[in-house]
């Protein structure tokens, strides 16, 4: 399947926690990384989620936010995935930056200027910030 989100990521469904609008999934991803999405309950159902389900997760790369000293700080943010950045394409606006964190491929896209003041580098540590909310889900029917 194509898609215009960067960021695709195969997984299992490890758990639901359902919310009285809104239920909690934990997606557990190839090497035992782990993330969570936030989606209606009513998606819940239409897409037949249950424990131990495959699901395809997308989180486009303008959802994505990168810090470089993130060991120094909380963050709100549910998914937070560390790692080595690999690549930078710089634009004349904006910037795609590619993150292995841990063999798995995050891709965030941020503004040139944001990369210029973190002073972003191949090889350098980064982690990758995105929220629940952000994270869309599909399944094969």
């Amino acid at each position: 399947m194509q898609t215009s989100a960067r960021n695709q990521f195969e997984g299992t469904v490890k758990s639901i926690k359902n919310g009285a609008v809104n239920s909690e999934i934990i997606i557990e991803l190839a090497g035992g990384k782990e993330i969570a999405a936030a989606i209606t309950c009513e998606s819940v159902a239409g897409l037949d989620l249950a424990v131990g389900k495959s699901v395809l997760a997308w989180v486009k790369a303008g959802s994505v936010l990168l810090a470089t000293d993130a060991d120094d700080y909380a963050f709100s943010a549910r998914n937070q995935l560390s790692g080595t950045i690999r690549q930078i394409h710089r634009g004349t606006v904006n910037a795609v930056v590619e993150l292995d964190a841990d063999g798995l491929a995050v891709s965030a896209g941020i503004t040139l200027h944001s990369a210029q003041a973190l002073h972003l580098q191949v090889g350098q540590t980064a982690t990758a910030l995105f929220k629940a909310s952000a994270v869309v889900l599909a399944v094969k029917k």
